[in-house]
């Protein structure tokens, strides 16, 4: 089973992109002289907050406005783009980067295959398509046909297939449908034989899980009461209900099965058990993962729900059950996690099935009588196989060092698939053999280059306190290491989000024209578990500026990069990463590619999805917690009078999980600065979000733009 969507509202994994398109960046412009820059005349507003007897100035508060509403708002985006635009014109290396990313996206992919009765549902990308295509095979060695195309849905490719489930017998499909990158979904029901939808839809559904009953009657989803005119791009997002469709019947009639009017914070999911008798609500207020589970026996009139676990202190992962004996994946006086056996007429009684090692555990299925488990090792997949009582029975050779995904299954089926990937191979899709322990190739990609050209290696560095902490480091064999390469620096280091192995071709695109990618594993992120986690939160948030600026040290120390050779990239939490770093050490970078960053520390937690991020920001409201998100805020710590690198903000006008706003705001502040003379620019999309559903065209466009930035200032020639 996978995990509820909403469990991190956050995570923003921009290295495993959407699929490609061609057309994308390739008008391919001469290069020309740079234009002396003019930024805009941004209007200072006068605002100003007291708290805590502190005066805080914020004079774009007005840009936090919805650019669909405020037409002021709407006309400085265009300014701003402007420019930007007029300034990327001249970089020699766009068209180069574009042309070599359209190429290397240009493979067949295929996502992981879900069964369902004898049917077969999978994704595949011919290579350049805007949006990945869903298929359907009767039996596995079937030929697929097409079930939903969405590249039919919008002429800018921007309407995307977003979460899809078959029923249990596969004779229905459940899907729902992103517009513009927003995190809102339509879901609608397919007939699976004639390939046509049912009158059924539903809306206003956002971080949902959904799941069919058993019977294939209806489905449970989970969404938000339907926001005020103008406002569903903005307001908190509050009161999430649980509530159950049947087939035939408008949403209007949908029975609301779960809800915490008494606590509208809490986000709700909802799961059906493999066995079809119990109805598993996982609820959680924030990122962490500290849940609380109530049990709904299905079926039976008059039954009342049980709350299994009430503390919200741990994380709790259905595995499967056997009548009242429920296997869960937890936490629970376990910082590296463990599988526990529970006997919901008992649930405060815990037997260990699989405990605690070194390795952290971050999944595991049933699938047949077996579990798979999920591990990670120094960042790095690992996979084994024990039976329903936790016993060994094998490891999961996995074909190099990267990342592992899938492992879905159900009681009955002897079979499961995993996905493979590296930052130089791409994601090739296997089958396993639970009975037998063999593992097969359901599909693998041809490609337009060769991997082996390309070396992967892990090295460790100290971070200012001492701790030790993983890095990868990606280049091109045969590269001259003894003068330093241009070097691009990742991090995320948050929300317990690990940076594993993954295949972009847009980054491998950077590696490929000379350049060193180095992923740093930051402290935040969940790549060792709960401490690893806590070290990087809240009052120790400190900690993963550090570390990632450490990472940037080692890599000039080392000669892997020169100063002036180093840029710096982060999405989301890696967007208020790299903005915090740039302020804290803006003599260490050449250039700063913040995206869809949390930049205003003061006011996140104001906007739809931002609530939930105090469990790893803290509380603005509170004293101990605004003085310390006071110090490394991105906006508010601006330096004025400092040289900084050049830096090229990106985020998108249809983000609704961080709001444009915040890097509307950072890059008007910046750019109002005496901060030296390189380039300080704002990239905005529009018909996009927060990173998923982009159309590949857009991603190849962006990418582009931000490596042909990076390159300029950092030196790598782009020939």
């Amino acid at each position: 089973m996978s995990r509820p969507s909403f469990r991190a509202p956050l995570a923003l994994a921009l290295l495993m992109t959407a699929p490609a398109t061609a057309n994308a960046a390739e008008t391919a412009t001469a290069a020309a002289p740079a234009p002396a820059l003019t930024y805009p005349d941004t209007v200072r507003g006068d605002t100003v907050d007291t708290q805590f007897g502190v005066d805080v100035a914020d004079p774009y508060r007005w840009l936090e406005d919805d650019v669909r509403v405020n037409p002021k708002v709407a006309a400085w985006v265009a300014a701003e783009n402007e420019v930007t635009d007029a300034y990327l014109d001249t970089l020699p290396g766009r068209d180069v980067f574009a042309k070599r990313m359209t190429e290397l996206y240009n493979y067949e992919r295929f996502g992981l295959p879900e069964k369902a009765g004898s049917r077969y549902f999978y994704t595949r990308n011919d290579g350049l398509q805007p949006q990945s295509v869903l298929y359907v095979r009767e039996g596995l060695a079937g030929e697929g046909r097409v079930l939903i195309d969405p590249n039919a849905w919008a002429k800018d490719g921007a309407t995307a297939l977003a979460e899809w489930t078959p029923s249990k017998d596969g004779t229905h499909l459940l899907y729902s449908v992103q517009d513009g990158g927003t995190d809102w979904r339509i879901v609608r029901v397919m007939d699976v034989a004639s390939g046509k939808d049912l009158p059924d839809e539903v809306r206003w559904v956002k971080f949902s899980a959904l799941d069919w009953a058993k019977d294939g009657s209806g489905f449970y989803y989970s969404r938000f009461p339907a926001p005020e005119a103008g406002e569903a791009f903005q307001s908190l997002n509050e009161n999430h209900a649980v509530y159950f469709h049947r087939l035939g019947t408008p949403q209007s009639e949908d029975v609301l099965i779960h809800a915490s009017p008494d606590k509208p914070a809490l986000n709700h999911s909802a799961e059906v058990t493999d066995d079809g008798q119990y109805l598993l609500v996982t609820s959680s207020e924030g990122t962490d993962e500290r849940y609380g589970l109530t049990l709904y026996t299905l079926g039976k009139k008059g039954a009342k729900p049980r709350v299994l676990v009430g503390d919200y202190a741990n994380n709790w992962e259905y595995v499967g059950n056997e009548g009242p004996l429920f296997i869960f994946l937890t936490n629970k006086d376990a910082p590296r996690q463990r599988l526990v056996a529970m006997d919901i007429r008992k649930p405060t009684a815990l037997t260990p099935l699989v405990t605690e090692n070194e390795a952290t555990l971050v999944g595991a299925s049933q699938v047949g009588n077996r579990i798979i488990l999920s591990y990670l090792g120094d960042a790095k997949s690992e996979a084994r196989m024990v039976t329903l009582g936790g016993q060994p029975v094998a490891e999961i050779n996995l074909a190099d060092i990267g990342s592992a995904s899938g492992f879905g299954g159900k009681p009955g089926d002897p079979e499961t698939f995993y996905a493979f990937s590296s930052y130089a191979r791409p994601t090739t899709i296997y089958r396993l053999d639970t009975v037998t322990g063999a593992s097969s190739v359901f599909a693998e990609p041809k490609l337009t280059f060769d991997p082996k050209q390309f070396s992967v290696e892990q090295r460790f560095y100290k971070s200012k306190d001492g701790t030790e902490v993983p890095m990868f480091l990606v280049m091109k064999k045969g590269i001259d290491r003894s003068k330093g390469s241009p070097t691009l620096l990742y991090g995320y280091g948050g929300f317990n989000i690990s940076m594993t192995p993954a295949f972009s071709p847009t980054k491998l695109a950077w590696v490929d024209k000379g350049g060193v990618l180095a992923i740093a594993n930051l402290r935040g992120g969940g790549e060792y578990g709960k401490a690893w986690h806590d070290a990087g939160r809240l009052d120790k948030k400190q900690n993963v500026f550090d570390d990632f600026i450490a990472a940037g040290e080692f890599l000039i120390g080392e000669g892997i990069t020169g100063k002036g050779q180093l840029a710096i990239e982060g999405g989301s939490n890696g967007g208020l990463l790299v903005g915090a770093v740039t302020n804290q050490r803006p003599d260490l970078f050449a250039a700063a590619l913040p995206a869809v960053g949390v930049m205003d520390m003061l006011r996140f937690d104001r906007f739809t999805a931002g609530r939930y991020w105090v469990d790893d920001y803290g509380y603005p409201s509170k004293e101990a917690d605004f003085r310390n998100l006071l110090t490394y805020s991105p906006y508010h710590n601006i330096k004025d009078g400092v040289a900084y690198p050049a830096v090229l903000v990106t985020t998108a006008d249809t983000d609704d999980r961080v709001v444009p706003g915040h890097s509307f705001k950072y890059t008007a502040a910046l750019q109002h600065a005496d901060a030296g003379d390189k380039p300080h620019l704002i990239r905005i999309e529009t018909r996009a979000g927060h990173g998923s559903g982009k159309p590949t065209d857009k991603i190849i466009a962006e990418a582009a733009d931000k490596y042909a930035f990076a390159a300029k200032w950092t030196g790598l020639s782009v020939e």
